[in-house]
């Protein structure tokens, strides 16, 4: 928000610089990003002055060109050569001195000694649009002839140079959206470091009714959604070009003119922080204003001249036929007010802030006036600014005030009651602070004092801190104004024991697993929890159902919460492999959402709604790739399920406690589940071509999804335990199986294991083969077994027991004959 420094000095007296004002304002939480100088015309007319010519000749070699001495108030006169038709002797003229920087919109120039046709030229006598202060190029400026030669043209035509402060609002400090906000905080400030300055407010008592004459009438119907509403039929207004002191104030700030009416309703909002809106009042058939909503569907075009079909929870501004207004979001086209009125409605209210949000989200508009509605304007405020305004336009715009102000507030919202301890207000800013100290900032900011006792106050909460509700709240705003910097640091340290809790050790085991797979070469993403319904549609899987959906989603694309992290990974690879990175592996750690509806609880009104957390991996492309070493290698299911494992086995998961199951589904082509006897610990595979096609991803993806939240309760008794190193020998041995083509090399590994527990360290697959000299349906597994005891050396009669009994279960289980 742009702030103006002189606009602030409407409303407090101080002679900081503006530099210093920016600090004061960052350090009682007004972060200012940046201090600008800005001038009413570009250059602020430096170099120029007004001089006056005393010769004009015609040049000797030029049919068109001047040769003139022009005296500009110095030792001698300057010879100028001109090529403007209407410069004379005896003109007061503005002169542009050699060294002197004109402006054309973003370029400019500098004017230096030159020779024009053979004569010297010591500077140059310009037009309007030559230094910004008209459009006119017909010829030279010709000033009154009382014009005093010497003069600075900035001091002739009265340029003045202001200071925008880029102030960033947090969005619970909408009552800092103005200038007079700012000005607010700023005394504040001012008076706490000993620069007391009295805070003004634009005085409205001239404002009186000039006619008894009926003026529009308002009537509330939706007092929910507008619980006020306020207005003024001002008459007979004169719309033109605003005065230069309203353009001018405006224009700084970055808004551009329009007239002045509409002028008068942006000032006075960027003054004050309270938004209006001016109807011309021939729109208002029946005289009336009606504040309502109308039916589901209803057509309404804006000042955009964009068609929207209106909710049914879209509160509107209408006549007796239809409407002229989103209330509190933007106007309608017919409504607006133009060269050709002369009557204007003027209305200042108070919109619910969550009617005023949800529309503006429903229609994606957003305008100043929704910004600080949907914030929280303050009800109490807009009389005073609807005066104020009304006064300005009658300034500006001439006009008498017809009809008594309509002002319709049912029920009047109160200011908040907070009771503040001084214990606690030394207990949480870490400092004992004067109790006089406390109620001189909480006076500077309005808030009242409404009873008193030794250790506490009682206090009157004003409605435009709509953020201030308990008395934290009103902790924070007396320190940030005593000044975080003045809070010393102590030279002692206070702790206490603390204990590591569940959700710690999955934190700290996320981070051990994202560097494992940061050291094996992936990359983390991070994808929004919020995604496009359209993945899910056409899902079993994922079926539609059970998609989490937002109350007012920004975009269709980002209307359900994700159900799994698959999605968000297909995107990003997507994006990568369109600029040309191919070879991807990624991992992400996020939650994922899930409704269902058969959980409903009256009791419970969350039950239907659940999250997990979870880890995913995609790998595509190549893992090897441009390598002298070695030859290239693409990606396949079984690198990803190397990738798995590797986590498993790093939380503590031996690949004895779980098994895979083969299926498919709309999501993989092919595909492994894990699991334990307990529960499902993810999934892994290929992932379905149609969702690939669906992200526009041309090229194979494997990926795997993870419940890490399954994990912790898998491994939440698991203890890391330490054993020496065997100082016997380990042994191998070699089989060569001939099995049938559907056995897994899973299922030989655990029937090995279970065949012998303790001495059976490792197994391994190393060759496969099918096809030539053997029988159609086979295939052979070349296996190969370690075996080791950690308390003495193995006999050849011992390893010899061992692999007969493992031989003789693979025979018994799984029909293997050696080969």
């Amino acid at each position: 928000m742009n702030i103006s420094y002189n606009w602030l000095k409407d409303f407090v007296d101080f002679d900081l610089t503006p530099e210093e004002v920016s600090n004061a304002l960052t350090s009682i939480g007004l972060e200012t990003g940046g201090v600008e100088e800005i001038e009413t015309v570009k250059g602020g007319l430096e170099g120029l002055v007004i001089g006056e010519v005393l010769t004009c000749v015609d040049h000797p070699n030029s049919d068109h060109l001047h040769v003139t001495t022009v005296n500009v108030g110095g030792e001698q006169p300057l010879q100028i050569v001109c090529g403007a038709p209407n410069v004379a002797a005896g003109q007061k003229v503005v002169v542009a001195l050699v060294g002197t920087k004109l402006y054309s919109g973003e370029e400019s120039f500098t004017i230096k000694k030159s020779k024009i046709r053979g004569e010297e030229s010591f500077g140059m006598i310009c037009a309007e649009d030559e230094i910004g202060i008209g459009t006119s190029h017909d010829g030279i400026i010709v000033l009154p002839a009382d014009a005093s030669v010497g003069t600075l043209a900035k001091d002739y035509y009265n340029i003045k140079s202001d200071y925008i402060l880029e102030v960033d609002i947090t969005p619970n400090r909408v009552d800092a959206a103005s200038h007079f906000g700012v000005a607010r905080d700023f005394a504040a400030y001012l008076k706490q470091n000993g620069n007391p300055s009295e805070l003004r407010r634009p005085s409205v008592d001239d404002f009186k009714t000039d006619s008894a004459t009926k003026g529009v009438e308002v009537k509330v119907e939706n007092t929910e959604a507008c619980p006020r509403y306020t207005g003024v039929t001002i008459a007979g207004v004169t719309v033109k070009e605003s005065p230069d002191w309203l353009k001018d104030r405006i224009s700084l700030i970055g808004l551009r003119p329009i007239n002045n009416v509409v002028d008068i309703t942006n000032y006075v909002l960027h003054e004050l922080g309270h938004p209006l809106h001016a109807f011309d009042k021939k729109y208002i058939s029946g005289g009336t204003v009606y504040v309502k909503t109308l039916p589901e569907g209803t057509k309404f075009t804006t000042l955009d001249e964009v068609e929207h079909a209106l909710s049914e929870r879209d509160l509107m501004i209408c006549n007796d036929k239809e409407g002229m207004c989103i209330g509190g979001v933007f106007g309608g086209l017919k409504s607006g007010v133009t060269e050709t009125t002369t009557d204007v409605f003027l209305e200042c209210a108070y919109f619910d802030p969550t009617w005023v949000r949800k529309t503006a989200r429903r229609h994606g508009l957003n305008t100043d006036s929704s910004f600080r509605f949907e914030r929280g304007a303050d009800p109490n405020d807009t009389l005073y600014v609807l005066k104020r305004a009304a006064l300005l336009i009658q300034e500006v715009a001439g006009g008498t005030i017809v009809g008594d102000i309509q002002d319709v507030y049912p029920q009047k919202i109160e200011n908040k009651t907070v009771e503040l301890s001084f214990s606690k207000v030394n207990t949480l800013i870490g400092k004992e602070i004067p109790k006089e100290t406390v109620k001189s900032i909480l006076s500077s900011l309005e808030v009242e004092v409404k009873g008193e006792s030794t250790d506490s106050l009682i206090l009157s909460i004003p409605t435009y801190r709509v953020d201030v509700t308990r008395n934290v709240d009103v902790i924070e705003d007396i320190l940030r104004v005593y000044g975080y910097n003045n809070v010393e640091i102590g030279d002692s340290l206070k702790s206490n024991l603390s204990y590591q809790t569940p959700t710690d050790r999955s934190y700290d085991l996320q981070n051990l697993i994202s560097e494992q797979l940061t050291g094996a070469g992936f990359m983390e993403i991070m994808n929004n929890s919020l995604t496009k319904e359209a993945y899910y549609s056409d899902s079993t899987t994922y079926p539609d159902s059970a998609c989490v959906r937002l109350l007012n989603p920004l975009s269709t694309d980002l209307n359900v919460m994700r159900q799994t992290l698959l999605f968000g990974g297909l995107e990003s690879i997507a994006y990568n492999r369109n600029r040309k990175s191919n070879n991807l592996r990624m991992y992400e750690l996020g939650n994922c959402y899930y409704f269902d509806g058969n959980k409903k609880d009256a009791e419970k009104p969350l039950n239907e709604y659940s999250e997990e957390f979870h880890l995913g991996l995609w790998l595509c492309g190549d893992t090897i790739n441009n390598s002298w070493a070695a030859q290239e290698e693409k990606a396949s299911v079984y690198h990803l399920k190397g990738y798995v494992e590797n986590v498993l086995l790093r939380l503590g998961i031996s690949q004895e406690a779980y098994e895979y199951e083969q299926f498919s589904n709309d999501i993989y082509s092919a595909a492994l589940t894990i699991k334990t006897h307990k529960r499902v610990l993810g999934t892994l595979g290929v992932v379905a071509k149609k969702l690939l096609k669906q992200t526009d991803v041309n090229t194979e993806v494997y990926f795997a999804e993870l419940n890490w939240d399954a994990l912790m309760k898998e491994i939440k008794k698991h203890k890391v335990t330490f054993s020496e190193i065997s100082k016997y020998p380990s042994v191998k041995r070699d089989l060569a199986l001939l099995l049938d083509k559907n056995v897994l090399f899973e299922q030989i590994e655990k029937i090995a294991y279970k065949s012998e527990r303790k001495l059976l360290k490792d197994v391994s697959l190393f060759d496969v083969y099918e096809g030539k000299n053997l029988p159609d349906g086979k295939k052979s597994y070349a296996v190969n077994f370690v075996i080791q005891d950690d308390e003495k050396t193995l006999t050849d009669k011992q390893i010899d027991t061992i692999m007969q009994k493992i031989q003789k279960s693979l025979e018994q289980e799984l029909g293997a004959q050696l080969r």
